[in-house]
């Protein structure tokens, strides 16, 4: 079982002045379920390297059991800081490919050319494409075999409007996620604020906020077997 996550390499909010990039539960939840299954973890970024960590998920308030463990656990950290540049992978072949969020991918993954190409051949090939929070911006300009928008007619969640207003950024982020997928076709849903929340739809899962993370990961894995 060989899965490839892929986080941004974005670490600019906007013209805020502040930083951003993948949220540390939304890659260390799905991390730990992958690994703990017996997966082959493949790693990637835009740039490769060390992925911009948001260093509001990195805070005390924020942490988890699995960001603590993450933390401590000298492996896991090297294997982050060497990504593989994504379009040296983009061709390998996958079980699996998860998308965790952060406001970053808004900015890079959900314009990238490689991450566009490895969505659609990946769903093309009827394997699992996942993604949690802002990920699902990846599906901003992904299409299906008849050219139409690939979340289009699918049940999808994502992060929420109402979830981007409490956190203050609504005016900052360069799109709203909620708006696209719906622009998209997609049947958008959404769960209670900051809890647990995923859909999986065929061989498409997504989940809603933070929160969501470890239970994507494990509707992957439920897809898999």
């Amino acid at each position: 079982m060989k899965i490839l996550m892929v986080l941004t390499s974005h670490d600019r909010l906007g013209d805020t002045g502040h930083k951003t990039g993948f949220w540390l539960e939304e890659f260390a939840a799905p991390y730990y379920v992958f690994k703990d299954a017996g997966a082959q973890l493949w790693l990637a970024s835009p740039k490769g390297g060390q992925p911009p960590l948001d260093p509001k998920s990195d805070a005390p308030d924020a942490q988890t059991a699995a960001t603590v463990r993450f933390n401590e656990d000298a492996e896991a950290l090297s294997a982050l800081a060497t990504t593989h540049r994504l379009k040296d992978v983009v061709d390998e072949q996958f079980d699996a490919v998860f998308f965790p969020g952060g406001h970053g991918p808004l900015w890079d993954l959900a314009e990238d050319a490689d991450a566009i190409r490895l969505i659609e051949q990946t769903f093309s090939a009827g394997k699992p494409v996942a993604a949690v929070c802002h990920g699902p911006a990846v599906f901003r300009h992904t299409r299906g075999a008849l050219g139409e928008p690939l979340v289009k007619d699918k049940r999808v969640t994502g992060f929420s409007n109402e979830e981007e207003a409490a956190v203050g950024l609504s005016e900052v982020v360069p799109f709203s996620l909620e708006d696209v997928l719906k622009k998209n076709g997609a049947r958008y849903e959404r769960g209670p604020l900051w809890q647990s929340y995923v859909v999986t739809d065929g061989m498409l899962v997504t989940g809603q906020n933070p929160a969501s993370s470890e239970a994507a990961a494990e509707d992957v894995l439920r897809l898999l077997r």
